[in-house]
């Protein structure tokens, strides 16, 4: 395993048509290192003429593309397979050190994104129609699933590996080109994958990587050669794009915010929910949409774990996520600092109980790095700010409840139906917990239920704008049609006009 940093200074560009590209804005954003604070390189922001020379080359690169052999599609991505596993920790590295958490979360991060490049290779199996022969007298009729044309994908900067990989894979062996359009403020990791798929075979254009802010996306919204757009960030952002996408005739996926619950009976085992609690709640920052930020404690369980649950939020080992026993890592940049501060804040004024209050940490030798410890709020009541809304930060917040229908009662009527968890040890209320539950996905036992590759992601409510999820065999779906075809040869033909609706005969 290596742990070298990534400390390269030069400017993230586009990749276009096989190759980097600088594009002909003037814009750039700044790309900080979160453990140091200081600035590490420079991003090109795209303007509607680079992002149209994307699309461009995406569209030329179709036909061919939508031609090859499935099969043929499948031994690039096996290519592309063994390469990623070969660069995963020089990826990982590029991300810790431009998201900030820690070195062993980006590997695994990689590795789940490494997962559906895995059912990709697949793709011969998964697009196979259906067939009925004899579906009338001498007729034959079957279904195909074909590539939409060019899509795109608009990606968080929490993930920057492993969710532009629940889109491309896929999308591309379905046999669709695709435009990544990545966060800005972690785009290196983009550049470095985009590279090694030209290395696996892929032909030119099929692959392109535009640098980005709102111009970029509106153009991508905006260009009537764009089929479909997949989408991971907040829920306003994911309402506009939606909204957007319809009105150009677009078919959208747009995976919006969360408020993920974890539920704890009593009858669960303490030590093992608090385990997992710490490590839902405060894993890289809290600045996953699947963490845990709510724990809804029932009857006595609140009591119980509260003092364990106090002791190790306040050893967490917060530092450089290059070292390799951290357990947390700064925030992703100052402003992010600022805002869930400003949540901290909130919660104390609001008469929420703060028990650990992590506003003032610091590393030594990183004083100036975006540093926020964990912090533990209890006896939080669901009409404050800190329990309504997305903090996306490392701050949890404890509900007391009485029984199991108050938890599943509270949980259900949040606006934002991600991910959720319940710890039991029967089995009967995890059967109930999970049929009841208005969330899209469940976990017993398990704190971040984030579904294999070949499951599919994706929430309810205001978490979900559509109705595909991502990856897996809903993500064939997204980005493929359906074809019927139904045939009959002139042999069997009778002679006549037939002005009646056809019918089986």
């Amino acid at each position: 395993m290596s742990n070298q940093a990534y400390t390269s200074k030069k400017d993230v560009v586009h990749f276009i048509s096989g190759a980097t590209h600088a594009g002909s804005s003037t814009r750039f954003g700044d790309v900080f290192n979160p453990s140091t604070g200081e600035l590490a390189r420079r991003v090109a922001l795209a303007n509607t003429n680079d992002v149209n020379l994307a699309v461009k080359a995406a569209q030329e690169a179709f036909p061919k593309w939508a031609d090859t052999p499935p099969l043929r599609r499948a031994r690039i991505m096996f290519k592309y397979l063994e390469l990623m596993n070969t660069h995963r920790d020089e990826i990982a590295a590029i991300i810790t050190s431009e998201h900030g958490k820690v070195y062993t979360d980006a590997q695994g991060e990689v590795t789940r994104g490494i997962e559906v490049v895995e059912y990709a290779c697949g793709i011969p199996e998964l697009l196979k129609g259906d067939f009925t022969e004899q579906v009338s007298t001498d007729i034959d009729n079957w279904t195909m699933r074909q590539p939409l044309g060019v899509v795109a994908g608009i990606t968080p900067f929490n993930f920057p590996v492993m969710v532009p990989m629940w889109m491309f894979p896929m999308a591309i062996a379905c046999g669709n080109t695709f435009i990544l359009k990545p966060s800005p403020t972690d785009p290196s990791a983009s550049i470095l994958m985009a590279e090694l798929f030209k290395e696996a075979g892929l032909p030119d254009g099929v692959f392109n990587v535009v640098q980005g802010d709102k111009e970029a996306v509106d153009a991508l919204i905006e260009n009537e050669h764009v089929k479909a757009l997949s989408f991971v960030g907040s829920t306003p952002i994911a309402n506009y794009i939606y909204e957007r996408g319809a009105h150009y005739g677009k078919r959208v996926q747009a995976l919006g915010g969360a408020k993920n619950h974890m539920v704890i009976m009593p009858d669960a085992d303490l030590d093992k929910a608090v385990d997992a609690l710490v490590g839902a709640a405060y894993g890289s920052a809290g600045e996953r949409c699947m963490a845990i930020s709510v724990a809804v404690l029932v009857g006595s369980v609140g009591d119980q774990i509260m003092p364990e649950l106090i002791k190790r939020t306040q050893t967490l080992k917060v530092k450089n996520g290059m070292e390799l026993d951290a357990e947390m890592g700064p925030i992703v940049t100052e402003a992010a600092r600022q805002r869930i501060t400003g949540y901290i804040n909130e919660g104390e004024k609001s008469g929420a109980k703060l028990l650990v209050d992590g506003r003032k940490a610091s590393v030594p030798g990183f004083e100036k790095g975006f540093w926020l410890g964990g912090t533990l709020f209890d006896h939080v009541k669901t009409d404050m700010k800190i329990y309504k809304e997305e903090i996306f930060g490392p701050v949890l917040s404890c509900v007391r409840v009485d029984n199991f229908k108050q938890s599943v009662d509270l949980i259900n009527a949040h606006e934002f139906g991600n991910g959720v968890s319940c710890f039991t040890s029967d089995g009967n209320t995890a059967r109930e917990f999970a049929r009841r539950i208005q969330v899209g996905m469940v976990g017993i036992n398990v704190p971040i239920p984030v579904p294999m590759a070949w499951h599919g992601f994706g929430g309810w409510k205001k978490s979900l704008f559509g109705d595909v999820h991502a990856y897996g065999k809903e993500g064939v779906r997204f980005y493929t049609k359906q074809k019927s075809i139904m045939q009959r040869w002139p042999e069997s033909i009778s002679k006549g006009n037939d002005f009646i609706m056809p019918t089986i005969k």
